[in-house]
């Protein structure tokens, strides 16, 4: 049975380790981004990471976490009480000090700046920048547990801009939306196609198989296309606003293709000419990974993989996103053409390789050369055998 998103999220909450709230005073550097998942890319230990991001996400948290960050400051409401968030919860969990301080840091401080954090108040040297609210993991767990209480709330409401929307979209249904003709061939062939979404990585460990003996095409969506390469491949296509892939995954080689606005501004645009990288545009309405489906769909894919995808409400809004709308009708059009990572794993079943029937082959013919080289009964057979095939070919 399909678990709710309280259980799912009552689940993870268990398996975080239970830390008590850190109380001592921290010194360390300013690093300053409005945008998180650019700012994870420039800190680490030492560190006081200064963000702008309304109800912290997963992703972002974990990926704070994994950067070493000792301390956060947040401009924006790291929780608002609009969906169970766990973000917040993520970094109290891991030691890490969470303030919340509405204080307008982004003018005040500048990036390197020495900063100290002593229970509630921010320090420049001897000056009070700013006080805060001190997020500990008991009332993030208190928070957490009212916020699944009015789940239905956000249910309700994003159910109802869902709906609201799919009447405004219906031409992604009817296949009217026009999409690029790309160099890539798509045409019988499987697609990967990687988000950086929440079990990004587990997933593509356990495709390893499935992507060595199959080769499907690997079509990473922004920030996928930095965690194909971390899994020591190499991506086909890069899809997405271009905001969060590196200029390393953009200079692979990779066919870049712009998800732009229906209006056809494409922000990504900007950023691949000033690196002097061809690339095409694709107007349409929806995510880039429900255009990166759309696409390979369109173009003949015989079967469509997703990894790290988006499919539940706290993903949705983790994301920022009021509806699902284009997910929905994507998912309607394509099909039982689109399989999850996890359905591909476990029903894969990986067959006997040439090279290791070969390698079978020659050991079981090395061992019966010793078999027969240490038994004189059997090398005497072996002898009279040869000798009679010598005398019927008149050898």
């Amino acid at each position: 049975m399909a678990q709710s998103v309280g259980q799912r999220t009552r689940a993870l909450v268990r398996r975080a380790p239970a830390l008590p709230a850190p109380s001592a005073t921290i010194q360390g550097s300013a690093r300053l981004g409005k945008r998180t998942k650019d700012l994870v890319k420039r800190v680490g230990p030492g560190d006081i990471a200064v963000i702008d991001h309304r109800d912290l996400d997963r992703i972002a948290a974990e990926d704070l976490v994994a950067s070493g960050v000792q301390a956060v400051v947040n401009v924006a409401a790291s929780s608002s009480g609009r969906y169970p968030n766990i973000g917040p919860l993520i970094l109290a969990r891991a030691g890490i000090r969470l303030l919340d301080s509405d204080a307008p840091l982004f003018e005040r401080l500048r990036d390197g700046d020495a900063l100290t954090i002593s229970g509630p108040d921010l320090r420049r040297g001897e000056e009070k920048i700013a006080t805060g609210t001190v997020l500990g993991v008991a009332e993030l767990e208190a928070q957490l547990a009212e916020q699944r209480e009015r789940i239905d709330h956000a249910l309700a409401e994003f159910a109802e801009n869902t709906m609201a929307r799919v009447r405004e979209e219906g031409e992604m249904l009817a296949g009217e939306v026009e999409l690029p003709k790309t160099r890539t061939s798509f045409r019988d062939r499987h697609v990967l196609i990687v988000v950086r979404g929440t079990t990004y990585k587990h997933d593509l460990a356990a495709l390893r198989a499935y992507i060595h003996d199959v080769r499907p095409l690997l079509v990473g969506v922004d920030g996928g296309a930095d965690a194909i390469i971390e899994a020591g491949l190499k991506p086909d296509v890069v899809m997405g606003d271009m905001d969060s892939a590196s200029d390393g995954a953009l200079r692979s080689g990779a066919e870049l293709i712009v998800h732009a606005y229906r209006n056809g501004r494409a922000p990504g645009k900007e950023r691949l000419e000033r690196l002097g990288l061809d690339h095409l545009v694709a107007p349409a309405i929806g995510t880039s990974e429900d255009v990166a489906m759309l696409l390979a769909f369109e173009q003949g894919a015989e079967l469509i993989v997703s990894v790290g995808a988006h499919f539940n409400l706290v993903e949705f809004l983790d994301k920022n996103r009021a509806g699902m709308s284009s997910t929905f009708l994507t998912r309607l059009r394509i099909g039982e053409t689109l399989v999850d990572a996890k359905g591909v794993s476990r029903l894969y079943n990986p067959g006997v390789s040439g090279r290791l029937m070969a390698l079978f082959a020659a050991a079981s013919l090395a061992l019966i050369v010793v078999v027969v080289l240490s038994t004189p009964a059997l090398e005497n057979v072996l002898q009279l055998l040869w000798l009679k095939i010598r005398l019927a070919l008149g050898l």
